[in-house]
């Protein structure tokens, strides 16, 4: 044990030596102290006693010179917004408009351009008032003017308006967003149950643990019968940037060669991309791993097509479980040690799903609100449905599957673009159960462009409802439990996958902003502001670096709220974008041990000559190929900017509003119009995640 060194006994001894001193500063700006001894140069001196006029005037400019930097700061955001809107908006500089197809999205848009064009209109007859000095709206009551009270006619048309909206328009605002309200609520208390899950498991330290020792034996490969067959599948498509990573990750599995196969799926159309990664294939083959290449000529199905035709091959019945990684995804060594032991003595277990973590998480804003969202849904919804329900949706990768659940469950279906929660619903109605492992941990990507971010949303929104309306004749008739079929029907698909969406963007886009031109309907500070931060709170707990973003995090939540209502609707009533596939795109990051690897292997491949072993002669030949393709490959495109017309309308709503809303003297309702107002106009104008050139 360490020895204790309290020196305070010494200090306590009040022991005076030598003579008192006083000094005296000529100098009037500094000031007079008296030293008693030795020991009174080290007690603390009072805040009062020390200070002059000099001092008092640094203190005042350091603080004025903080204050002209904030304001300095503010002004050069709106400078550069400015300039964004004058070079995006009015010179369409390096911008495309984001031109949707026929109907989709096209009834939204105009529904919202309608009250844009209300608002303004309603605006401007609030501002004539208000400079008449009409300021009804200034009292909740209204007391309206007697007829000898009547200026004129445009005071009569006026006091016309205001009886016509507080007998007529205000009832049916107020009931729709008492309605949202409500909704909200509900919401918000599954919300914090989920968390207060999360909380007792952290508490009992519960989760999924390996009875034993399942790998004994230092003989990987004399051990071999201790190992399941594993099948491992990598679909992709045109993924240019991530393919190499993502095979060389799985390559290194630590599992014995000859109980595990892999299949590369590849869905490319471009030829370029399927030499570039049969080459891959072909030099991890010559290292001596069991892989394999396919590739499909029609892409019927997309992934879900893509996976089926897998399953089909003879082979796939020698194998126990399949896991499945996207092209981004990065599995360390020992994933499948982690994992497939899991199923050892559980027959009943159908997956096993681990976690995300994802290499970008730092790269931009919006990498980092979504490692917000994706932090909770895995710590969180995941792992608690997991303990306490045994199931939760499969996250369409960094999982294994027995082969025997999907078979039972009847295969990979074509029949939406969610096929990784189509099979998961149709799983654990047959009885499989899941397991999360939130310990194990596979890298991958998030989107870093806006763009990209906003169709797998729409993807990952549109799904689930389409899905409902195909399961639920199923979940009704299934033969697992009541209480089952109420958190699938009630929790899962209508309250986490309809209701959320419906009420985030009606309450805080549309009526919000509305209220402010009807105040009798005014919505309560609490609703649009104390709520929501807590709510906020309990998403930023998994990610707790994330908490200075809570603020951004809220409004960029409100502003993505238009494209999952749009999509929501599109898959709930199977209109045409609900079944549009767009493969997210990828920047290709890896992570800092990839990245010395592959320092390394290109060291190797310059210090050693290159010599194909075992190569066929097809093979050579596709390699020069590939070679030549290279070299003849054009300059790339020129990538820019998109204009979104929903979000920039929205925007302009949402300012209007606040503007309504300051005449009116609303403190917390105005300024959330503003900054979510100004989140809708930076999202509008591509101006939040990657940046093209």
């Amino acid at each position: 044990m360490a020895p204790s060194l309290d020196f305070s006994e010494w200090w306590s001894k009040d022991t005076r030596k030598g003579t008192p001193v006083v000094v005296t500063m000529e100098n009037p700006n500094y000031s007079v102290v008296e030293i008693n001894g030795p020991d009174a140069a080290f007690r603390p001196v009072e805040k009062s006693r020390g200070k002059n006029a000099k001092q008092v005037t640094w203190v005042l400019l350091l603080k004025a010179h903080r204050a002209v930097g904030c304001v300095a700061s503010l002004a050069t955001f709106l400078w550069a917004l400015l300039g964004a809107i004058k070079k995006r908006l009015i010179f369409r500089q390096g911008v495309s408009m984001d031109n949707e197809k026929m109907g989709k999205g096209k009834a939204l848009f105009t529904v919202i351009k309608m009250f844009l064009v209300t608002a303004l209109a309603i605006l401007a007859f609030e501002l004539v008032a208000y400079f008449k000095g009409w300021h009804y709206f200034r009292n909740p009551h209204l007391h309206m003017p007697r007829t000898s009270d009547i200026q004129s006619l445009f005071h009569m048309v006026y006091v016309a308006w205001l009886t016509f909206r507080a007998d007529y328009i205000a009832p049916t605002i107020q009931a729709l967003s008492t309605f949202c309200v409500v909704l909200f609520l509900i919401q918000s208390v599954d919300r914090l149950v989920l968390c207060f899950g999360c909380f007792w498991i952290k508490y009992k330290k519960i989760k999924p643990r390996i009875e034993g020792n399942q790998f004994e034996s230092d003989d990987v490969e004399g051990s071999g019968f201790e190992y399941p067959m594993v099948l491992v599948q990598i679909p992709m498509c045109n993924e240019k940037e991530v393919y190499e990573q993502s095979i060389s990750a799985v390559c290194q599995l630590d599992w014995p060669k000859d109980r595990f196969l892999i299949q590369v799926l590849d869905d490319s159309d471009d030829e370029s991309i399927q030499y570039l990664i049969k080459a891959e294939v072909s030099e991890w083959r010559q290292k001596g791993i069991n892989i394999v290449y396919r590739h499909r000529l029609v892409r019927t199905g997309y992934k879900a097509g893509n996976l089926k035709s897998a399953m089909g091959c003879d082979y796939v019945k020698d194998y126990e479980f399949v896991a499945i990684f996207d092209a981004d995804f990065q599995p360390n060594p020992d994933f499948l040690k982690t994992t497939v032991p899991h199923f050892k003595d559980n027959p009943n277990l159908g997956l096993v799903q681990a976690r995300w973590a994802f290499v970008n998480k730092n790269e931009n804003l919006l990498t980092r609100l979504q490692n917000i969202n994706l932090s909770f849904h895995f710590e969180v919804e995941q792992q608690v449905n997991g303990v306490f329900l045994s199931f939760f949706g499969f996250n369409g990768t960094a999982g294994v599957w027995r082969i025997k659940a999907l078979e039972e469950s009847g295969g990979w279906l074509e029949r939406t673009t969610v096929e990784d929660m189509d099979i998961a619903v149709r799983a654990h109605l047959n009885g499989w159960k899941f397991i999360f492992l939130n310990d194990v941990k596979v890298l991958c990507e998030v989107p870093e462009s806006y763009e990209a971010y906003r169709k797998q949303q729409h993807r990952w929104h549109s799904g689930p409802m389409q899905l409902f309306r195909l399961c639920l004749p199923a979940i009704i008739k299934s033969k697992i439990p009541t209480w089952k079929k109420g958190n699938l029907i009630l929790l899962f698909f209508l309250l986490r996958k309809l209701i959320l969406p419906f009420y985030s963007f009606t309450l805080f886009c549309i009526i919000l902003p509305l209220t402010m031109f009807i105040p009798e309907a005014e919505l309560p500070v609490w609703v649009i502001c104390y709520v929501p931060v807590f709510m906020s709170f309990l998403n930023i707990l998994p990610a707790p670096k994330s908490f200075p973003f809570i603020v951004p995090y809220l409004l960029f939540e409100n502003t993505m709220s238009v494209t999952k209502f749009n999509a929501m609707v599109s898959g709930l009533f199977q209109l045409g974008s609900s079944y549009e596939w767009v493969v997210t795109k990828k920047a290709g990051r890896s992570s800092e041990s990839d990245l010395l690897a592959a320092v390394e292997r290109e060291s190797k491949t310059m210090n050693q000559p290159q010599i194909l072993r075992g190569a066929s002669e097809s093979e050579l030949s596709e390699l020069t190929q590939l070679k030549e393709q290279k070299e003849s490959a054009p300059a790339a495109k020129k990538k820019v900017n998109k204009i979104y017309r929903k979000e920039l309308t929205l925007a302009f709503l949402l300012l209007t509003a606040s503007v309504r809303s300051l005449l009116a003297a609303q403190g917390v309702h105005f300024y959330f119009l503003l900054f979510q107002g100004v989140t809708f106009l930076l999202v509008g104008l591509d101006l939040i995640g990657e940046q093209m050139s």
